[in-house]
């Protein structure tokens, strides 16, 4: 595996960015929530792209920092979907992710609804897609939001509260035991995992038989796996070998019969 080696902050500068293509979602258009140059988020991960979260927001309340209206974003996006219709652009997703964790977003519920409509509108075979952590899915709201998610693609870096502590690095207020029954309880989940080397590592065979136990209780609809592919928050985390990702995915998938693919 191949790490792209410049060293920056990859944070959104804009509510609207993309199409990109995405080697799960086909060719996306993104929505960043969480306004421009700096990460709002719930969790500090090793791993993460963006940099080192400043100040971790807990899970278990509302959002106070300031965020972009949901009037904001859906006329950025009603503009950007007219500019690709125009065009003869077609996207296969329209993808809720940006600087740190969506849910959060005190007016998600509006923002879905609104997304919903203007993908009908200009983008009707398009998707809808949610990039989460997991973090906030014991939230009634957010629970409600997600119903109008197509794709609900959630984090599970771990089968234990210690590692998933370790490499997460969650706010106060966050549960793993809350975490868990909220995916095993919501339809049409996809689980998310990234696997590293170095420190925080959750490639033993204890951690991946763990993993695949929760992963068995969730019963989500399939598993995304893959590692790191730029530069992470904490130089001590490396990407696993490809053929290490494709040995978990078949373990997994025996002792958990459920879809697990290799990204």
């Amino acid at each position: 595996m191949t790490l792209d080696t410049r060293r920056r902050r990859l944070v959104k500068e804009d509510l609207i960015y993309g199409p990109l293509v995405s080697r799960r979602l086909g060719r996306s258009l993104g929505v960043n929530l969480l306004g421009a140059g700096d990460k709002v988020c719930s969790f500090n991960c090793r791993y993460c792209q963006c940099g080192w979260t400043t100040q971790p927001i807990r899970p278990d309340i509302e959002s106070v920092v300031e965020l972009p209206s949901c009037t904001q974003v859906a006329e950025a996006l009603k503009a950007r979907l007219q500019g690709l219709h125009r065009e003869r652009v077609l996207i296969d997703a329209i993808t809720f992710s940006g600087n740190g964790e969506p849910t959060l977003h005190p007016e998600l519920q509006a923002i879905v609804d609104a997304a919903s409509g203007l993908r009908d509108s200009y983008a009707p075979n398009a998707k809808l897609a949610m990039l989460s952590n997991s973090s906030t899915i014991h939230r009634p709201e957010v629970r409600a939001a997600l119903q109008g998610i197509d794709l609900k693609l959630m984090k599970l870096d771990a089968g234990t509260e210690k590692l998933a502590r370790r490499i997460n690095l969650p706010a106060p207020g966050w549960d793993f035991a809350t975490m868990l029954q909220g995916l095993a309880t919501l339809n049409g989940v996809i689980l998310q995992t990234m696997f590293v080397w170095g420190r925080a590592a959750n490639t033993a065979p204890s951690a991946i038989r763990e993993w695949s136990d929760r992963v068995a209780e969730i019963r989500p609809r399939g598993v995304h796996i893959y590692t790191l592919d730029r530069v992470p928050a904490d130089s001590g985390v490396r990407p696993v070998a490809r053929e290490i990702l494709g040995s978990i995915a078949e373990y997994a998938h025996k002792r958990t019969h459920v879809p697990i693919e290799v990204y």
